[in-house]
């Protein structure tokens, strides 16, 4: 028996170095065997046999035994005074007890992430319920594209008469994040009693294109642009407020008596800045942004739900990282799960938003005016718009689901392509079907956002979230998805990064939620397939059309632009060295052939030597790598 035990510890050590992994086996030595045997045996005996040591220290194989990681000192003081067990070895701290030689636990080291660690909240830092978790992080993004440019009378090549540029474009994002985190509870299953945590982030980034007016809007300062910012991605507190049967009586569930729940249903509350996604895929806000949010669940944890309220603080323009200026623009939103809806592995989301955005006067860090948009009166306005939703998740045997319907509905005081006051009314739907076949996954979506067909009248029709991040239809590896494309010289963007919509507006981290827009109608074919456990593949195809074109129309001044827009196509792959998430390597690539309406906005009758960048073939060449310690 010991023979096929030390096998098999050879066995596994092997596969861990195969799997890039750290850890080492060490194989039980004869004498340890024994003392442990031994020890079972005497707590067997009870108060008839012989009586056990009464501390770990007089074994001394288990006193090596007693420090499997770098813990740190105790924060437990000894406590000579305890009754001595017959049947047992007292241990005062017990999450310092250790593990023998043969646990995958192994003594480790204090800058090892891979150990138990007294820094990754493994142990207590302070009495047996108050952990530190400290945690650094590098995301370098590199990204070389071609998109859509103008050039003006001051060209960056002489003689050059085109309306458009050279699009391609190089930007690297070097993003470093340091968080510490304090937190006083239990660490599994009940949620913390109170919680502190910081994250601050220091931003580099380098942006280098081939026109003048794009890096800034004084042409003096060239054609590349180097920044640097620092802010906070997360600065909050948060405590657990109790149980929530006893916070919210009608909320009680089976099991539950004088107001405490069994199952850990818990309500907490959470101030400062902080992330919140209100839905699966990023489709309305999602966002590091100062707020109050009250969260919870109940009923043995099949309900969840969020009463969010964010005071919303200005973004750096070049970092996307928030800064010290708040803009007057506040957002609510609510929202409830219930998961094991109709069938087990479903979860259904109801949810409402509320975006009230005040009359400003913004320009951003590279002189551009993005509040009001540079069209139409330019006059600052108001745009309050409430969203009401409903979301799915999950799977019905082995088909995945993922849905998404909302209807936005509010008032724009002066909607600046319309030239009027108008109210708003509009619709967003989104659908993936996907199937799991072994190691691969065949995917299908499509994705619908209403456009407005009379962008002059009373009624905006065209669907804008508030603050969007949307992962769906490709997310990365969509050309449509990944890539800001600008409207040239009108000062909008036509879509912005991180988002399927055709918004039309100035800015999506800076500028006013625009619902005079032409809409879109995506179909999508995805394909992910497990090459190895350390290696997944992902393939998209997008085919994109614009749902009515008038607005574009009435933006650029031309008489037709037709329906469709393009064909996006892509792949990926992410790699995990280390089977685990410390270590990820993003890259791929991304391509759009534009068809007849993308053709009608872009593309000009100029040919010849001095001609900039048609739009013929659009593409991105991405990396990004992320190390977490």
């Amino acid at each position: 028996m010991n023979q096929a035990c030390r096998w098999v510890a050879l066995v596994v050590g092997w596969l861990s170095v195969w799997f890039g992994l750290t850890v080492t086996a060490q194989n039980l030595t004869t004498a340890s065997e024994a003392a442990l045997t031994a020890a079972v045996q005497d707590t067997r005996a009870g108060q008839d046999g012989p009586r056990v040591p009464r501390t770990a220290d007089a074994i001394p194989e288990l006193r090596d035994l007693t420090v499997p990681g770098a813990e740190g000192p105790s924060s437990v003081k000894s406590r000579s005074e305890r009754r001595e067990s017959d049947v047992g070895v007292p241990i005062e701290d017990r999450w310092r007890i250790g593990f023998p030689e043969w646990s995958r636990y192994e003594k480790g080291r204090l800058l090892n992430p891979y150990r138990l660690n007294v820094l990754k909240g493994d142990y207590p830092i302070i009495g047996q319920h108050t952990f530190l978790v400290l945690t650094f992080e590098s995301i370098t993004f590199v990204d070389g594209r071609r998109t859509p440019l103008p050039q003006d009378i001051n060209a960056r090549r002489p003689g050059a008469a085109e309306f458009f540029g050279r699009g391609g474009q190089f930007l690297n994002q070097q993003n470093f994040i340091a968080s510490v985190e304090l937190f006083h509870g239990d660490t599994a299953f009940k949620p913390p009693d109170w919680r502190i945590k910081f994250t601050p982030v220091f931003n580099l980034n380098y942006l280098a294109v081939r026109e003048n007016g794009i890096v800034n809007r004084d042409v003096r300062k060239g054609t590349t642009r180097f920044d640097t910012h620092i802010g906070f991605q997360e600065a909050f507190a948060e405590v657990r407020l109790g149980d929530t049967p006893k916070l919210f009586p009608f909320l009680r569930g089976r099991g539950s008596r004088g107001g405490h729940s069994p199952f850990f249903d818990s309500t907490s509350l959470r101030v400062g800045i902080q992330q919140f996604n209100s839905d699966f895929r990023g489709l309305i806000f999602d966002d590091f942004n100062l707020g109050a949010r009250l969260f919870g669940n109940f009923r043995d944890n099949k309900w969840q739900f969020n009463a969010a309220f964010f005071y919303m603080l200005e973004k750096d323009t070049n970092s996307g990282i928030n800064t010290f200026d708040q803009r007057n623009q506040r957002v609510w939103i609510a929202n409830l799960y219930r998961q094991d809806f109709i069938k087990p592995g479903y979860t259904m989301q109801l949810s409402v938003h509320y975006n009230d955005d005040q009359p400003s006067i913004k320009f951003d860090q590279n002189r551009f005016l993005v509040r009001p948009v540079q069209v139409g009166p330019v006059t600052p306005h108001s745009v309050k718009a409430g969203y009401i939703g409903w979301t799915g998740n999950g799977h019905f045997r082995r088909i995945n689901i993922n849905h998404a319907f909302y209807q936005v509905f509010g008032r724009d005081s002066l909607q600046p392509i319309a030239g009027r006051p108008t109210r708003i009314n509009a619709q967003l739907a989104a659908l993936e079907l996907s199937y799991d076949r072994d190691w691969q996954r065949f995917q299908v979506s499509g994705f619908f956002s209403s456009g407005d067909s009379n962008p002059t009248d009373r009624v905006a029709r065209g669907f804008d979230s508030i603050l969007d991040n949307q992962f769906f239809a490709g997310g990365e590896n969509s050309f449509w998805n990944s890539q800001e494309i600008r409207l040239t010289r009108a000062g909008v963007a036509l879509v912005t990064q991180g988002s399927l919509i055709p918004s039309l507006r100035s800015s999506k981290l800076q500028g006013q939620a625009n619902f005079v827009n032409p809409g879109i109608i995506v179909a999508n074919v995805g394909y992910e397939a497990n090459l190895t456990p350390k290696l997944k593949l992902l393939a998209n195809l997008n085919y994109l059309r614009f749902h009515h074109t008038e607005s574009l129309q009435l933006l650029t001044f031309q008489r037709r632009i037709r329906n469709n827009v393009g064909i996006d196509y892509g792949a990926g792959v992410v790699y995990r060295p280390l089977l685990s998430e410390n270590m990820i390597i993003k890259g791929g690539f991304s391509v759009m052939n534009p068809l007849d309406g993308f053709k009608d906005i872009f593309t000009s009758n100029c040919s010849g030597l001095n001609c900039g960048a048609q739009s013929r073939f659009l593409f991105s060449l991405y990396a990004k790598a992320i190390f977490t310690f």
